[in-house]
Order: C-alpha cells, then sequence, then structure tokens
C-alpha cells in the first residue's frame, strides 16, 4: 500500500516494554530492535522499560503509559507464547476498552509464511486502551522485525493509505 508523500508525517510517541524474566536493557535485543525500527520511521520512543513475566507488573506498566498525555502507543515484545509464564496477553485483557483482532490475525498470517506452522504458538494481539494503541509482540528480534516491518511501519505513518492508526487518534475516546 502506499505511502502519500505529500501528505504530512505525524511522530507518533511510542512507549516499549519488554517482558522477560531473564533480560535486561544489556541484553534487551528486541527491545533495541524495535527502538531502532521506530526512531528511523521518525517517531519518538517515549519511554522504555523491562518488566517480569507478571502480569499485575505488566498491567501496572501499561496503565501508567496509558494514562501519560505524552504516549500514544505502547509496543509490547515478549510473553506471548503459549507457556505458564506467558502473560502479556492476559494483562492487555486487564486494561484494553477494545481488542483489535485483526492484529494478531495478520502478524501470524504474515509469520506462516517465515516460520511455518509454528506461528500458531503466537498469541500476538493488539487493543486500546482509553485512547492508547498497545501492540503485543512475541519477544524474538525475528517477530519484532516482522511486526514493524510488515505492520506497524505503515499503520503508524499517518501519510499511509487508505488508512491508518493514526488519523482515528484523534477519535479513540468518542462517545
Amino acid at each position: 500500500m502506499p505511502i502519500k508523500e505529500d501528505l504530512p508525517f505525524h511522530p507518533v510517541r511510542i512507549a516499549v516494554l519488554t517482558v522477560s524474566d531473564s533480560r535486561d536493557l544489556a541484553q534487551d535485543k528486541s527491545g533495541d530492535t524495535l527502538v531502532a525500527r521506530i526512531e528511523a520511521a521518525g517517531h519518538i520512543v517515549a519511554d522504555r522499560a523491562i518488566v517480569r513475566d507478571d502480569v499485575e507488573l505488566i498491567t501496572a506498566r501499561l496503565h501508567g503509559w496509558i494514562d501519560d498525555p505524552e504516549v500514544d502507543c505502547v509496543i509490547t515484545t515478549g510473553g506471548t507464547g503459549v507457556t505458564g509464564r506467558d502473560v502479556t496477553p492476559e494483562a492487555l485483557g486487564r486494561v484494553w476498552d477494545k481488542e483489535i483482532p485483526g492484529f494478531g490475525e495478520l502478524f501470524r498470517w504474515l509469520s506462516y509464511a517465515k516460520i511455518g506452522t509454528s506461528t500458531i504458538q503466537s498469541r500476538a494481539t493488539a487493543c486500546v486502551a482509553r485512547g492508547t494503541y498497545i501492540f503485543a509482540l512475541p519477544g524474538s528480534t525475528g517477530a519484532v522485525k516482522d511486526g514493524w516491518d510488515d505492520i506497524l511501519v505503515y499503520q503508524l505513518d499517518s501519510r499511509h493509505m487508505p488508512c491508518n492508526f493514526v488519523e482515528l487518534m484523534p477519535r479513540l475516546t468518542e462517545k
């Protein structure tokens, strides 16, 4: 789909959350990959954090960013698998007003071309929570690249046609 170069670009303020029991900032390759791509696309990294695979900790961090007027969007990496410690989708379920099911569906469809049926183990998801977009990606650098390069770089670009998430931001909290 085309980018209309004659339209204005509106940078999105994005917070990056890595969900992991074993990583710190020095070992967070997926978070680094995401931050680099966000900045290369012209957006603003509003904040970055790492929290353990714990629903309460993830939910608390999400609530903080949802309530922060300087954060338009949150992208998480990690915790979307099927093991007992993978609880990122459950945390999103505690904060969302509306799920965006097409995000996870499209992510898995695109991922299938690269990793085959293993994509079924991903519970990538997205939502809107009190006017803030939240996208949950798996924790591998490959998955972060796929989610950003194949979906989010376009949907978070105000010039992407025929439509994009950015143009809807002013209307996300309307009643």
